[in-house]
């Protein structure tokens, strides 16, 4: 795993490989579809957002998408009874600080993370929290959107497919969680909720590819 880390490059004071060090090792307990290779994605989505962005701190960018999900291991093992964002907040701030990364960046960096996951928390309300969060829906859509659902599907131990009626009426985490209602019942608004004008534009066109492949897919089972 550590061959697959590319260079965080900061501005900031700190002990930058020990606050990847820490997250590797908190990143290693997760499943699949929030495991590093999603962080490493949602931190290449967050550098194309930047350029589009100036204003933005990119320390506090880059160290918030490389924390944003530090704590996904234990919400999927409690079935996602815990925040994984309230909780990757409070696990950030101790590691920043304790790698003494300057008090300013590590608030606007924990306020990113508890932000990211708006539909259960606070909407983002800086430059860096929203270039965060649309970082991290942008990996839920298009062909990686489609493999992460899947991976989380086989997770859970769902179906391949299933109806619209079968998919809205299923709880989370159950045989009929699939990845077609994870489409239906979040994925498909997400281009709507999107705060940076990039991220909206990227969005909507992964959209359309996700809309497509449930077409043929549900074509040929059902």
């Amino acid at each position: 795993m550590k061959n697959k880390i590319p260079e965080i490059k900061l501005n900031c004071p700190g002990d930058i490989e020990s606050v990847v060090r820490q997250a590797l090792f908190l990143l290693a307990k997760g499943e699949s579809s929030h495991d590093l290779d999603h962080t490493l994605r949602v931190l290449h989505n967050a550098e194309t957002l930047l350029d589009a962005h100036p204003e933005a701190d990119a320390d506090v960018v880059r160290l918030s998408a490389l924390l944003h999900d530090i704590a996904r291991p234990e919400e999927d093992a409690d079935c996602g009874k815990c925040c994984h964002a309230e909780l990757s907040a409070v696990y950030a701030e101790t590691i920043l600080r304790d790698a003494g990364v300057p008090e300013n960046i590590t608030l606007q960096t924990v306020n990113a993370v508890r932000r990211h996951r708006f539909r259960r928390g606070e909407a983002p309300d800086t430059p860096e929290a929203k270039i965060l969060y649309d970082a991290d829906k942008l990996d839920s859509l298009g062909a990686v959107g489609l493999g992460r659902a899947f991976l989380f599907a086989g997770h859970c131990n769902a179906r391949l497919h299933n109806t619209v009626s079968e998919a809205l009426a299923a709880p989370p985490y159950s045989r009929e969680d699939t990845a077609y209602r994870e489409y239906l019942v979040k994925l498909r608004f997400v281009p709507e909720k999107m705060f940076t004008v990039e991220g909206k534009r990227i969005a909507v066109e992964r959209l359309q590819f996700m809309k497509e492949f449930f077409l043929e897919l549900d074509a040929e089972t059902n």
